[in-house]
C-alpha cells in the first residue's frame, strides 16, 4: 500500500490575444463567486490533462481548440486549506469561435483583462500563475510553507 499524495487536477485553457486573456466571473457556484478566473476545470477519470482543456475550453468559452493548438504555459502545485491540487495551464495558440459566456449559469460574464493590470478580484493562484509565467517558469507552487 502506498501513502501518496491525491491531489485534484485541474486543467485551464488561456485565450489570449496580445497582453489581454479571456476570463469568466465566477458566479452562482459554492466557491469564490465575484472572483475571475480562467476557462478551467477538473480533470475525469481517464481523461488527458489536454483533452481537459479542450473540453473545458467548449464547455465554458463557446470555443473549438484542438489538442494540436495547446501548448503548456506552466504546472503549479497549489494547496488549498482542505485540499491539494495540480494545476495544469495550457495556452490555446488558435481556436475556432468568438469566446463568450458559455455557462451562463455559473458564470456572470466573460471578458478579456489586460495583464499588466489585472483586476483584485482575480483568483490568487491564476494572478501568481501569470507572474511565474511572465518570469519563465513553467512549474511553481502556490500555498505552501516558504520554508523548506
Amino acid at each position: 500500500m502506498y501513502n501518496t499524495a491525491t491531489p485534484y487536477i485541474a486543467a485551464s485553457v488561456i485565450l489570449r490575444r496580445e497582453n489581454t486573456v479571456a476570463f469568466v466571473l465566477r458566479a452562482h457556484t459554492d466557491w469564490m463567486n465575484g472572483f475571475y478566473d480562467l476557462p478551467s476545470g477538473k480533470v475525469e477519470q481517464n481523461e488527458r490533462f489536454m483533452a481537459a482543456a479542450v473540453r473545458e475550453a467548449k464547455e465554458e468559452a463557446g470555443v473549438t481548440v484542438t489538442i494540436q493548438n495547446l501548448s503548456h504555459a506552466i504546472t503549479v502545485h497549489r494547496k488549498a486549506p482542505d485540499s491539494q491540487w495540480l494545476d495544469v495551464y495550457f495556452n490555446a495558440l488558435e481556436w475556432q469561435g468568438e469566446p463568450y459566456n458559455a455557462e451562463p449559469d455559473v458564470h456572470g460574464e466573460l471578458v478579456w483583462l489586460d495583464l499588466d493590470d489585472l483586476p483584485k478580484n482575480v483568483l490568487p493562484e491564476i494572478a501568481e500563475a501569470f507572474k511565474q509565467i511572465k518570469a519563465g517558469n513553467t512549474y511553481a507552487e502556490y500555498g505552501w510553507d516558504a520554508s523548506f
